[in-house]
């Protein structure tokens, strides 16, 4: 399952596509379980992406990686 939305930039091309969208549905402000049903995965998998993503952004929480690409994907095509 692909999500539509902006493409990566820079500072989000070495996110994989699954972790790309588990970040996209993080913004669009859904809690691992509801991503984990989403995406017809564990909730352990999908903690275990949201890590990687932090790690990835270097970001200290899941806010502080939604507010990061928001601010990367503002205004970007789809």
């Amino acid at each position: 399952m692909v999500l539509s939305g902006p493409a990566p930039t820079e500072e989000l091309r070495h996110l994989s596509g699954r972790e790309l969208e588990v970040l996209r549905l993080m913004a669009g402000g859904l809690r691992n379980a509801e991503i984990a049903e989403r995406l017809t995965l564990s909730e352990p998998t999908v903690k275990s992406h949201v890590r990687r993503i932090l790690r990835k952004m270097r970001a200290s929480n899941r806010a502080h990686a939604v507010d990061r690409y928001w601010r990367t994907t503002r205004g970007r095509p789809s």
